[in-house]
């Protein structure tokens, strides 16, 4: 009776193939080293992926695994773009002083 109930919902299957590549480990680094608020939900992505793959949504198990590279990218972009900005503003800054 069991079975029955669980038989379409995904819950009790065994995941077919290899889990989607989760990203958890570039989402903590993007998180610490890089832009935290971008990195935040790049952690959270990531932390879906193994779960998802387990009950056998794969296709949502990959959009997860997909979302969590993809806020890897705008943090590290979201850094770089900070860090050239304030380089920029302490140059200009120094710069003006010197006149």
């Amino acid at each position: 009776m069991q079975n029955e109930f669980n038989q379409g919902q995904g819950q009790g299957q065994r995941p077919v193939g290899p889990p989607p590549k989760t990203y958890l480990a570039e989402s903590i680094i993007v998180t610490i080293i890089c832009c935290w608020p971008l990195g935040i939900p790049a952690i959270i992505n990531a932390a879906k992926v193994d779960r998802l793959h387990q009950q056998g949504l794969y296709a949502d198990a990959q959009r997860a695994s997909e979302k969590a590279k993809q806020w890897c990218i705008y943090s590290a972009i979201g850094a770089a773009v900070f860090i050239v900005l304030y380089f920029l503003f302490v140059f200009l800054i120094v710069g003006l002083e010197n006149f």
